[in-house]
């Protein structure tokens, strides 16, 4: 005991007080400080209508100009940012423990991947709308092929190695290779189209490495999320990065779920918008006057939202407005919904494609706010699009068939 009043000194409440500040800020964490050491604008927020308008600096590690990108809810849980690649240029060669994905938003270039230092490459060929990995610690180097510059968006899994080890040169200068997770086999990057059941929840899934089209591949039949819903999960590279790609049907919209935060769609195709409330504030929202609680992003190609920005379990649900189909692909990091915290072999029920009255959270479009509806009616009007919702799907009790079933 002693009387200092510095607050870095502890002192033991006296009487009924409680212990502590009550309240404080958030600290940063190793990888907030890595982050902001790399002389590159960090966008924080809800979601952005499209990465092509976020601002850029030049990036010395990297090359190029870059970007990092934290939205609300993913903070810790993965990593993401966007990376310009000068016309006729390259970025500087790589190699980290981390996991990442790239999306290539504008441009065509090539990709250079290799184990070991004087190892041979793998190289391949990519062009706007491509998606691939880069294997765990192998050396890499993006390439522009074009007089203008590529812009691609990767995801990551940094933070959550950074905040682990605390420890920079244990992320980039590791010389352990992950000969599991890299080959020089010829088709390595070779785009696979063959469909099997995922091992967890037995949904679609495609094992290859390289997409050349996410845009426009086929994507097969879902129906968890909407009527005409399709969907694949593509398993990259080894990776616990869980990502999928789908598509709701024009004039029709995603029905209402709940999860905790991870997940940020990335529309791919067409435009819309995302609404996003937590859970506590009920099924009705708007109707029960916490219409302030919830919140909306807008976007096109290729804007961001977090679909549940504010831990705990959010609800949020997806409206295309356009003409064509709404097609998005979500990012997890290494939070797979189907890995959620449990005793291994303990039943677990795929609760977001389940609705309500079903033990899910997934709100079926009778039992939805009226606000919501009327609005995306009124959209669709503005924009002149058709809309294809039946109006059966509205009457209470009625069931659109899902998937599993």
């Amino acid at each position: 005991m002693h009387d200092l009043t510095d607050k870095s000194h502890w002192h033991e409440p006296s009487g009924e007080k409680r212990a502590g500040f009550g309240t404080f800020k958030r600290p940063v964490t190793p990888y907030d400080a890595f982050m902001e050491s790399e002389g590159i604008p960090i966008f924080r927020g809800l979601g952005v209508r499209r990465v092509q308008d976020l601002p850029m600096q030049p990036w010395k590690r990297v090359g190029g100009r870059g970007s990092y990108i934290q939205l609300y809810g993913t903070e810790g849980k993965w990593g993401c940012y966007i990376v310009e690649v000068p016309g006729a240029g390259a970025l500087n060669v790589e190699k980290h423990l981390y996991e990442k994905i790239f999306y290539v938003v504008e441009g065509r270039g090539s990709t250079e991947v290799w184990l070991e230092e004087s190892g041979k490459k793998q190289i391949f060929e990519w062009q706007a709308g491509s998606m691939f990995s880069i294997p765990v610690n192998t050396y890499h180097r993006i390439v522009n092929a074009s007089s203008s510059p590529a812009l691609l968006l990767a995801g990551t899994t940094a933070p959550n190695l950074m905040n682990l080890l605390n420890n920079v040169g244990a992320i980039f200068d590791s010389s352990y290779k992950f000969q599991d997770r890299f080959s020089t086999d010829a088709d390595f990057y070779k785009y696979k189209e063959d469909v099997e059941a995922d091992p967890v929840r037995g949904l679609a899934m495609r094992r290859t490495n390289f997409i050349p089209d996410i845009v426009n591949c086929d994507l097969p039949l879902d129906n968890r999320r909407s009527p005409g819903y399709r969907r694949i999960e593509p398993f990259m590279t080894g990776n616990s990065f869980y990502l999928w790609i789908a598509q709701h049907e024009n004039g029709r919209y995603s029905k209402a779920h709940a999860h905790t935060s991870a997940a940020v769609l990335i529309c791919l195709k067409g435009k819309g918008y995302t609404y996003t409330w937590p859970e506590r504030a009920g099924v009705t929202p708007f109707k029960d006057g916490k219409g302030d609680q919830v919140q909306r992003i807008d976007y096109e190609p290729v804007g961001l939202v977090s679909a549940a920005p504010g831990g705990a379990r959010w609800y949020h649900q997806h409206f295309g407005v356009s003409k064509e189909p709404l097609r998005l692909t979500a990012w997890f990091g290494p939070h797979s919904p189907g890995r959620e915290p449990g005793p291994p072999g303990e039943k677990h029920t795929d609760y977001t494609g389940m609705d309500i009255p079903e033990g899910g959270t997934s709100i079926p479009y009778w039992m939805e706010d009226p606000h919501i509806t009327q609005e995306y009616m009124d959209t669709l009007k503005r924009e002149g699009v058709q809309p294809r919702m039946l109006p059966e799907w509205y009457v209470t009790g009625a069931k659109v068939k899902s998937a599993a079933e």
